[in-house]
């Protein structure tokens, strides 16, 4: 005669619910991020600054041959 010894399937098992469950937990993550990061990019594209600082360097008049000058000289450090 045979013995009926049923092994528990392997979705009933430990190791696989662990798997499971930490699967899951990487996903929501990814999709939160991926949402978080979604809104940052249409925050950003609805703000107007990069037009006005577009326009406030076409005003800047340039002396040097074409390049702006940074005045260091003005900031005297004690030694």
């Amino acid at each position: 005669s045979l013995s009926a010894q049923t092994e528990a399937p392997f979705y009933e098992e430990w190791w696989f619910l662990v798997v499971m469950a930490l699967s899951s937990l990487i996903l929501i993550l990814l999709v939160v991020f991926a949402l978080v990061l979604h809104g940052q990019s249409k925050k950003y594209k609805n703000c107007s600054t990069g037009k006005t600082i577009s326009n406030v360097e076409e005003s800047v008049t340039l002396d040097n041959g074409g390049f702006t000058a940074l005045e260091l000289n003005s900031r005297h450090l004690n030694i």
